[in-house]
Formats: structure tokens, C-alpha cells, sequence
């Protein structure tokens, strides 16, 4: 696997007070420290690829406006968390990085499945220290299918909203039919008898660790907030 690095940065380095989340200064900060950067992608309603984790701007800007409904005109005038920092471009972020360090790219949930996935895998392009994973087997499928030289992994929640539709998204069926190269689980699955068969076929990335006490096993690579950790 292309990671060698245990420890990820979720979304950059970040406090979520004057550094929010998936922006520049995060990302400029995971860069200073050497730290691999989780990111997530989705596109705009013009299909423009930005760097943001949620479907709309509610927690982020206080705003009732979903990024599927809003070209990247809008959003890059609004302001995170009551500071001066905007949503991101992917292809800002990747001049950014420039392939110094790895990035773990999380495609959002999405019904343009293969929009997304071209988008994002043209600004690709020649870039090569990254990998990527979604919690949608399907978008999972589809980069397995149609780039099957890309490291892509599949994101498994502890628990789902639908009981049946959680068993069956975690289920060797579903996970059979994307044919991951690596599985990224909630950390309150670790300790299932399940998933410590299962990281024996698999590398295994762990999330969202918040402490370094949670930091107890060299073989699995985890994705963590709160960074770097104080002692």
C-alpha cells in the first residue's frame, strides 16, 4: 500500500476556530508537520471539484444551502466558521501539496457517480502519491472498474440509520462486489472479531482517532483529529 505513514491528517491540521477544516491553512500545516492529508471531494452544481465534508453548509457557515444546488461562484464567497477562509478547489489544493505528501481522498456519496469520478481522476491526471475511498460501494466499483491502477478503499460505519442496509453494507457480499484494496472502519469496529479476521486480507485504516492513547497497533494506519497531539 502507498501509505507508509500510521498517522493521517483528517482533513488537514485544524482547531475548527481560526483553522477550520479542509482548507488551505489546514492543508499548509499537515504539509509543514509531514503528515499524509485526508480530504473529501464533491462537486458543485457547475462541476466544479471542491474540498468539503459536508452536503450542505449548515455547520460550517450557518447556512441552509446544499453544495449540489450552488455553483462555485457562490461558495467561494462564503466564509467558514466566522473566519476568512473559503471552500476549496481540488486542483488548488493539489498545486498546493504538489505531490509532496500523500492525500487520501474521500468521494462524497453522490448520484454523479461517474461525473465525479472522471472530474476528479482528469485532475488526477499525472499526480501520483494518493489514493482514494468512499462509503459508496458503487463509487468504489467504479474507480476499481475503470482505474484498476488506483488504490481505492471502502469507508465502513460502526452503525448505519437502516439496520438491514447496515448489515448489508458491511457484509463480505457488498465488499466482494467493490473489491476494495484496503477497508477504512470506524474505530469501534476494531475490536470486532469480524474485522480483526478481515485485516488479514486487508490494510486497514482506522477513524477518527482523537487521542495518541488510541494509537496502539504499528500494523493499521490511522486518521486522526488534533493534531499534533499534545502530551
Amino acid at each position: 500500500m502507498k501509505i507508509k505513514n500510521n498517522i493521517i491528517a483528517h482533513r488537514g491540521v485544524f482547531d475548527n476556530k481560526l483553522v477550520p477544516e479542509n482548507t488551505m491553512p489546514a492543508f499548509k500545516k499537515a504539509l509543514e508537520l509531514n503528515y499524509p492529508i485526508e480530504l473529501d471531494v464533491q462537486l458543485t452544481k457547475d462541476n466544479i471539484l471542491i474540498v468539503f465534508h459536508d452536503e450542505d453548509l449548515k455547520r460550517m457557515a450557518n447556512r441552509d444551502e446544499k453544495i449540489k444546488d450552488l455553483d462555485y461562484a457562490e461558495l467561494k464567497k462564503i466564509k467558514l466558521l466566522d473566519t476568512k477562509e473559503t471552500i476549496p478547489k481540488f486542483e488548488d489544493v493539489l498545486k498546493l501539496i504538489n505531490d509532496k505528501i500523500l492525500i487520501d481522498i474521500e468521494i462524497k456519496d453522490t448520484k454523479k457517480i461517474k461525473e465525479t469520478c472522471e472530474v476528479l481522476m482528469n485532475e488526477l491526471n499525472e499526480y501520483k502519491n494518493y489514493v482514494i475511498k468512499s462509503f459508496n460501494p458503487k463509487i468504489v466499483k467504479y474507480i476499481n472498474t475503470n482505474y484498476p491502477k488506483t488504490e481505492v478503499g471502502y469507508l465502513i460505519h460502526n452503525k448505519y440509520p437502516n439496520k438491514f442496509l447496515g448489515y448489508l453494507l458491511k457484509s463480505t457480499l457488498i465488499i466482494n462486489y467493490c473489491k476494495p484494496d484496503f477497508l477504512a472502519i470506524s474505530k469501534k469496529l476494531l475490536k470486532t472479531k469480524r474485522f480483526q479476521k478481515l485485516s488479514k486480507k486487508y490494510p486497514i485504516l482506522v477513524w477518527t482517532i482523537k487521542d495518541n492513547k488510541e494509537i496502539k497497533n504499528d500494523k493499521l494506519i490511522y486518521i486522526c483529529n488534533n493534531l499534533p497531539f499534545k502530551k
